[in-house]
Parts: structure tokens; C-alpha cells; sequence
């Protein structure tokens, strides 16, 4: 009997009878909203507050209704994309090469620094310390923050491998606050994370995120060197969005960021200070860099 039940009700929803709907939503609707990604790069709390404001006016300036999530890794972002659980993401580096490998995903913004398309990476270490230079960290134990993350990880660590130095530890934190904290509380001899230059007598580097707790970080904790430059992170969309929702929602980003409440969010949440338009050729020369460090499986 209950097998001819559930044959009757495929009947009637194949004829559409029975109230069956299977019709997807519209992509934007209330009941399929775009899905925008965050990276965890920096405290989970900083990220979840600034998402509301920045979803609200996104809400406010386009035709879109939209889901802010955080997921729990780079990488979840990027499988995301393969998917279709994320429409747009606010990305590092590396997940952005790894999602445009594998997914086509595109860069459309580029977050800019201080009036800085580039970063670094900053090599940290305690200043009670006896480590001056790179060399010093030959054989010591060293925080990075994620696999993924490139001022965080994969950058600091071509630099590593270019001086043939080679640590005793890695240690990964998951996020920058993290990292410096680990060094200030001396859990590990040094750490890398992002670098940004100081204003107006004032640090952005990744040790500000921790003033609040620790007053003294500046003077406790000290950069001994800088990697290269490379492009910033960008703001990446999924291949097959629809152009006029792409360009819809970057330039809503664009004027969101030149708002003072939207600047303070997205430098919290990005450590951004405004955006400016990009496209995939941009990062070629970090798509060349992350060839020569993570060779293709054959």
C-alpha cells in the first residue's frame, strides 16, 4: 500500500498537481539569496558583527537579498564554488588560485591597502628574543597561520625556502590575531602574518588585532623582515553569475567601502581601506609563483 502511495504522489507531481514545486528561485530572491563568502582570517565575532552591516547595505543598494557565511577554512570556501554554495567570496590568494583552477571562478576586485595594491608578509618574533634576522630562525618552532593562507603561510614560506632555512616546528593558528598572540605569550619563537605599513605614526600590521588584549604588543613583539610584494586578495564571483549581477554587487562593494561605516567594516573584516577594479590577469604572476611551489599532480 505504501509503495502505491508514493508512486501516486511522483504521478501527481510530475503533472504538477499535488502542490509539488520544484522550480529553483530565482538567484537573489529571498528564498535563494546570493551566498557571499567570508575567509576566517581574522576573529570570528569581528567577522560575524561586520557581515550584518555590510549584508544590510548591500540589501539596501542592489536588487539582491543575500547570505553572509563564514566557513570554517579556506579550502571550505573554495569547494563551496564547486558546488554552487557560494556566489561571490572575499578570498586570499591561494583559495582564489585553487578556485579558479579548478572552477573557472574570476577576480572582479582587488582589495587595496593604505593605497596599496600589494602586501607582504611580516616575520614576527618576542623583542626579548635572540632572533635579529631570518637566519636566526634556523631550527626554531614558528606559527603560520593556515595552509592556505598566503601572507600567512605560503609566502613567508618561499621565503624561507629561497634562504634554505629550515625550522625544527609549524604550528598553524588559523587566523593572523592568533599567531601574534602565540608569539607575544611565547608559546613559539616567531611567526608570520600579514604586513601592512604603519599611518600616521599608528601600526595596521597584523599585531594591531591584538592591542585590545595586549596594550604592550608593539613593543613586545617585533618584525624582524618582509617577504616580496604581490597583489592583494581578491573579490572573486562564481564563473557562471549572471555579468549584470557582477557588476552590480562590485560596484555596490566599491561604494560601500568609500562609506565611513562601510571603510571601518571592510578594514576590519579585510583589512581593506578601499577596492579598485581587477580581472584574473592581474594575479598571473602569483598563478606563476604557486606553479614553482605546488607542481601540478601528474
Amino acid at each position: 500500500m505504501m509503495k502505491k502511495m508514493i508512486a501516486v504522489l511522483s504521478l501527481l507531481c510530475a503533472t504538477g498537481l499535488a502542490g509539488c514545486h520544484f522550480r529553483k528561485e530565482v538567484l537573489g530572491s529571498a528564498e535563494n539569496p546570493i551566498k557571499f563568502h567570508l575567509v576566517p582570517s581574522v576573529d570570528a565575532k569581528v567577522l560575524a558583527d561586520n557581515s550584518k552591516i555590510l549584508k544590510e547595505y548591500l540589501e539596501k543598494n542592489t536588487p539582491y537579498k543575500f547570505q553572509i557565511t563564514i566557513p570554517q577554512s579556506f579550502v571550505a570556501v573554495v569547494e563551496s564554488f564547486g558546488t554552487e554554495r557560494a556566489d561571490v567570496a572575499a578570498i586570499n590568494t591561494y583559495g582564489y588560485y585553487m578556485a579558479h583552477k579548478a572552477y573557472g571562478v574570476e577576480a572582479r576586485l582587488t582589495v587595496i591597502r593604505y593605497g596599496l595594491a600589494t602586501y607582504q608578509s611580516q616575520f614576527l618574533a618576542r623583542s626579548d628574543s635572540k632572533i635579529k634576522t631570518l637566519k636566526d630562525l634556523q631550527g626554531k618552532k614558528m606559527a603560520f597561520v593556515d595552509p592556505a593562507s598566503m601572507s600567512g603561510y605560503l609566502l613567508p614560506l618561499k621565503t624561507l625556502n629561497d634562504k634554505k632555512i629550515t625550522l625544527k616546528q609549524t604550528v598553524f593558528a588559523m587566523n593572523h590575531d592568533a599567531v601574534v598572540t602565540m608569539i607575544y605569550q611565547g608559546q613559539v619563537d616567531a611567526g608570520a602574518t600579514y604586513y601592512s605599513p604603519p599611518q600616521d605614526g599608528h601600526i595596521e600590521d597584523a599585531r594591531r588585532l591584538v592591542k585590545t588584549q595586549y596594550p604592550d604588543v608593539e613593543q613586545k613583539v617585533k618584525i624582524i623582515e618582509l617577504s616580496e610584494p604581490i597583489p592583494n586578495d581578491p573579490i572573486v564571483f562564481r564563473k557562471d553569475l549572471p555579468e549584470e549581477m557582477k557588476e552590480k554587487i562590485s560596484d555596490a562593494l566599491l561604494q560601500f567601502v568609500a562609506t565611513p561605516e562601510g571603510k571601518k567594516s571592510m578594514d576590519l573584516m579585510l583589512g581593506a581601506t578601499n577596492l579598485k577594479k581587477s580581472t584574473d590577469a592581474d594575479y598571473d604572476t602569483v598563478r606563476e609563483m604557486l606553479r614553482t611551489m605546488v607542481p601540478e599532480k601528474k
